[in-house]
């Protein structure tokens, strides 16, 4: 056997070379942090207006699903999330 087959498992004797380490751009600076920013709130009163007359509904009911299926508002339609149903607005 030659030597080259002998040490083809083995190791070599000179050490790997790491690729140089690019320098990141600005250090961070400690104890500021950004402001954090809200989500927008989600619940039942978002989907109502309360006047002195009482609620109004901002969006209408699924004509499928019954009272309590609120409609989304896809700007140029409404549909409903739990049956599919779509009604396009009137242009």
């Amino acid at each position: 056997m030659t030597e080259k087959s002998r040490e083809k498992g083995k190791p070599s004797g000179k050490a790997a070379e790491k690729p140089a380490e690019k320098p990141s751009g600005k250090p961070a600076e400690k104890g500021k942090k950004p402001p954090k920013v809200r989500k927008k709130e989600k619940g039942a009163y978002t989907r109502y207006k309360v006047d002195d007359k009482g609620l109004t509904r901002l969006r209408p009911y699924c004509e499928r699903c019954g009272q309590g299926y609120f409609m989304a508002d896809h700007g140029d339609r409404y549909s409903c999330g739990h049956c599919g149903f779509t009604r396009y607005k009137r242009t």
